[in-house]
């Protein structure tokens, strides 16, 4: 039986580099931004590579969920699908999403922002869809009964092989070290964006260790968008897993 993990959570989160630690598992099939097209084409949102994405992939909102839920294109027995809150804008939610475990990815909404920042002009709270994760993280509480899955980007940096092992045990599947490297460069997996957004992991064979203790500086307009995300990051951050302080 395939155990399939819809990791949710916004850009700029580490998403990327925990999608190459679990594609590094020999058991381990991955799905990068399956709605990204969808979204793209539903919204008319001016992203880089726009029209890229939506000529690389499934635009079909049904036509997605269905995939996702089925089994992976290589027969895997565990399928990381890596999605973002803020992409589902249009008939399918991720509470329509059937036959998977939902896991929450979080960041410090400073550092997120600085990071989105530096690839993108114009930032919004939206852009980040801090307010939709947490949204779906509390409905995913009430339907459970307990919290799902949380990690932290700043305790995955901090203690890889121990948030990672916390999430491992949370999800039902074995921990194993292969998770903490990956090669280098462009993977196969990887979107067509990835040439836009991905060039620091690109250059990356493993988490790159502790984030700066300082938080970034960030200008006036920076500051309210994260300062807006702040409660709902706090709301999900007393369920992390795995934090070594």
């Amino acid at each position: 039986m395939t155990r399939r993990i819809a990791m949710w959570s916004g850009p700029r989160n580490i998403s990327t580099a925990m999608m190459r630690s679990f594609s590094s598992r020999p058991d381990c099939f991955v799905s990068d931004e399956p709605f990204y097209g969808a979204f793209l084409k539903e919204t008319g949102a001016d992203h880089p590579m726009r029209d890229e994405v939506i000529a690389s992939m499934e635009t079909d909102w049904f036509r997605i969920a269905d995939s996702m839920a089925g089994d992976p294109p290589d027969g895997s027995p565990v399928w990381y699908q890596k999605q973002m809150t803020h992409h589902m804008v249009g008939p399918v939610s991720p509470d329509n999403l059937r036959n998977v475990t939902h896991a929450f990815l979080i960041r410090d909404p400073r550092r997120m922002v600085a990071s989105y920042a530096r690839k993108r002009e114009e930032v919004s709270v939206g852009d980040l869809g801090v307010d939709l994760l947490r949204q779906f993280f509390d409905r995913e509480c009430e339907r459970l009964g307990s919290a799902p899955p949380v990690v932290d980007a700043a305790d995955v940096l901090a203690d890889p092989a121990g948030t990672l092992g916390a999430l491992c045990a949370a999800l039902g599947i074995p921990w194993t070290e292969a998770m903490l490297h990956w090669p280098a460069g462009r993977h196969p997996e990887d979107g067509v964006w990835a040439k836009h957004w991905y060039g620091r992991v690109e250059a990356s064979t493993g988490f790159e260790g502790e984030e700066d203790p300082d938080p970034p500086a960030l200008d006036s307009h920076l500051r309210k968008v994260a300062d807006a995300c702040e409660g709902d990051y706090q709301s999900m951050a007393r369920f992390r897993l795995g934090d070594p302080r």
